[in-house]
């Protein structure tokens, strides 16, 4: 077991004003490796500036803007956000919602280094048998 210890005592975290949460299922729950980068930066932001009931305002230009991210980055990541039913979205308003039973719309795709070379030989096989 890890014993756990404050490494550095002059930088404590405290809440002090407006407070932002991710819950820890957010994590443990797969709900973090089901988001593209995008839409881990967007969720992340639109935490951030929510108020305690998850609404929030912010056009997406200044989101691109904050973001540093194109427009169609940010369409495509705020669609995956609704698709993925973390985020709804008015045209105006956002609200982040609690976190559903499980992840939606999980990207599941192989890990070719655990399989090794058979599943890259199989992926050459089957591309090579979709072109003929």
């Amino acid at each position: 077991m890890i014993l756990k210890k404050v490494l550095n005592q002059q930088r404590v975290r405290s809440i002090s004003g407006s407070f932002a949460f991710l819950e820890h299922r957010f994590l443990r729950g797969g709900f973090l490796s089901s988001l593209t980068h995008y839409e881990l930066m967007l969720y992340v932001f639109l935490v951030l500036a929510a108020d305690r009931r998850g609404l929030s305002y912010y056009s997406y230009d200044r989101i691109c803007e904050v973001l540093k991210i194109g427009l169609n980055d940010y369409l495509a990541a705020r669609d995956g956000l609704l698709d993925k039913d973390l985020i709804c979205f008015d045209g105006v308003i956002f609200q982040v919602l609690s976190l559903p039973a499980q992840p939606v719309g999980v990207r599941c795709q192989p890990d070719l280094h655990a399989q090794g070379p058979v599943a890259i030989g199989q992926l050459f096989k089957k591309m090579l048998e979709e072109r003929s």
